[in-house]
């Protein structure tokens, strides 16, 4: 059996283009990409507590304050109708709830102690996540990152507006 060529590194998976060349114009692939890794950094972190990173960012924003689906959806950057599916497992397991809102059509999503229980126990393991990313990034480079997603969010935002 022949021998195996050793694996390619990382490195060399996310060198930038040669002088020169021109640059690959799927944004959005690249930004699927990088939500990939960071979606699965952070699920591997939130694993113990029960969670991925969706619930943790629902319940995280469902505790703020309650909210109408339809806020909480408009928040989150997601449409009502993947929301509330994505409500079914966490009221299943008893760490969200609804109730009547100020009209009969309307449903609050609120976190239920048993949630807020959940989410202390995932703070830390979110944190430590994020933590691993910013060495890795390094400060300035996680601070550009988020400025410039927050500046195409705003831009992207407007177009919609």
């Amino acid at each position: 059996m022949a021998p195996r060529p050793p694996p390619k590194s990382r490195a060399a998976a996310v060198a930038p283009p040669p002088a020169g060349a021109a640059l690959p114009r799927c944004t959005c692939f690249r930004v699927r990409k990088l939500t990939r890794l960071m979606s699965q950094r952070y699920d591997q972190a939130l694993a113990p507590a029960g969670l991925n990173l969706n619930q943790y960012s629902i319940l995280r924003r469902a505790d703020a304050v309650p909210r109408s689906i339809g806020e909480l959806a408009l928040v989150l950057g997601m449409d009502r109708t993947t929301l509330s599916r994505d409500l079914k497992p966490l009221i299943a397991a008893g760490w969200v709830d609804t109730a009547p809102g100020e009209d009969a059509r309307q449903r609050r999503v609120r976190v239920t102690a048993a949630g807020r229980r959940t989410i202390a126990r995932a703070e830390p393991l979110w944190l430590g996540a994020q933590d691993d990313i910013e060495r890795r990034l390094g400060t300035a480079g996680l601070q550009a990152l988020h400025e410039q997603l927050d500046l195409a969010i705003g831009h992207l935002k407007e177009r919609d507006a």
